[in-house]
């Protein structure tokens, strides 16, 4: 048994990590190759090329990268022609992975993609070459089936792997003490983002939010998760220029015992926003781009919101600031509201775990369970 894999970017070698663990139970000696990060790699996957290589994100970075991505796809599509296996799981990265599946499928090869394209939200043409592309898609909300099932293109929802990771009561004193951090006070984590562009655009604004709050409420402690060394030296030369910042303590990984420890969270759109979710705790979510890109997002994209917790409950559960709208004194209101009323916090609790049980599906063994029904049809 050969098993293909290409994840784009870390979330996901999260998720391809877990379906690893579930499929090697089905074919303990299946050879798995592709494109993973480490934790694909510590599981026995052989990585052809490096995951960060393909990880970019924008329009302006994808271009300037353009023929080095180019290469590492023609490389990939020739090496499973050659090697062709059972079948091919794409996780995430649609612009990469489509054409890939695609090009597979015709060279009669199984192709599976996991995390639905965004198509409920934008370019939704794109499901007429989803179904041309895969076999099967795997979606992780169950909002998004619906397109799907009305094109006649074959799809399972197995829920998010951090759903069963992340425990349904996360202890605020336990996270403390793993990280070293006050037993007692008000921590508020900053999570900026994990990408470099993301940093450039919210690590000030959230700096400055952290100046903001702490001239009202000296005792507030800052921490921060920060995905890998790049992103750490980066929030760290930024920090320094600010003479007036806060200290804030910066961990590398542990972003969800980050959010653990803290009364709130202030973080930029993406993944982060639901694992704080799953955490239980109040969180703020910001997002800026470039003016010329959100202009064109705003023309493109047709959805009511952009973190995933408030598209998953259809309202907003965490209050979203974007572009302009990212400034200190917006989202440190929010953040103070959350730390002087923390009673008032547990309708908002009790949401959150609603949905943490919708998406509660232990993923990787759905999933897996899914393309094995797949190989057998």
């Amino acid at each position: 048994m050969r098993i293909g894999v290409v994840a784009g970017e870390e979330s996901g070698d999260i998720l391809g990590a877990n379906l690893l663990i579930a499929l090697k139970k089905r074919f303990p000696n299946a050879v798995f190759e592709g494109i993973g990060g480490s934790r694909m790699q510590a599981l026995g996957f052989n990585s052809i090329y490096p995951l960060e290589r393909l990880s970019v994100m924008g329009l302006i970075e994808p271009l300037k990268r353009l023929p080095e991505i180019l290469s590492i796809r023609k490389g990939i599509i020739k090496h499973f022609i050659q090697n062709k296996p059972d079948v091919f799981i794409g996780i995430d990265a649609p612009d990469f992975n489509l054409s890939l599946e695609k090009t597979l499928k015709k060279n009669g090869i199984k192709t599976v993609h996991y995390v639905s394209p965004t198509v409920w939200a934008w370019r939704k043409g794109r499901v007429k070459t989803i179904k041309k592309a895969v076999d099967l898609v795997l979606a992780l909300f169950p909002f998004e089936t619906k397109i799907y099932e009305k094109n006649a293109i074959p799809v399972c929802f197995v829920g998010h792997s951090l759903a069963d990771t992340i425990p349904l009561f996360s202890d605020k004193s336990v996270a403390r003490k793993e990280l070293n951090l006050p037993s007692v006070g008000k921590i508020v984590a900053l999570l900026p983002g994990s990408r470099k562009q993301e940093l450039h655009y919210l690590a000030i604004p959230f700096i400055e939010t952290a100046i903001w709050l702490k001239e009202r409420d000296p005792s507030i402690t800052f921490i921060s998760a920060c995905a890998n060394d790049e992103r750490k030296a980066q929030f760290e030369e930024l920090i320094l220029k600010h003479e007036k910042c806060p200290p804030i303590t910066l961990f590398n990984g542990q972003a969800t015992q980050v959010m653990a420890a803290a009364d709130c969270v202030l973080l930029a759109s993406g993944t982060a926003s639901l694992q704080s979710m799953l955490v239980k705790r109040p969180t703020v979510i910001a997002y800026k781009m470039s003016p010329w890109v959100f202009a064109l997002a705003k023309w493109l994209v047709k959805v009511p919101y952009i973190g995933l917790p408030n598209l998953l409950a259809d309202k907003l559960l965490m209050p979203e600031f974007i572009q302009s709208d990212v400034v200190p004194a917006n989202m440190g209101q929010q953040l103070l509201a959350y730390l002087n009323a923390a009673d008032d916090n547990q309708a908002l609790t009790a949401t959150y775990e609603e949905i943490h049980h919708l998406l509660r599906k232990n993923a990787g063994e759905t999933a897996a369970s899914a393309i094995l029904s797949l190989l057998n049809r």
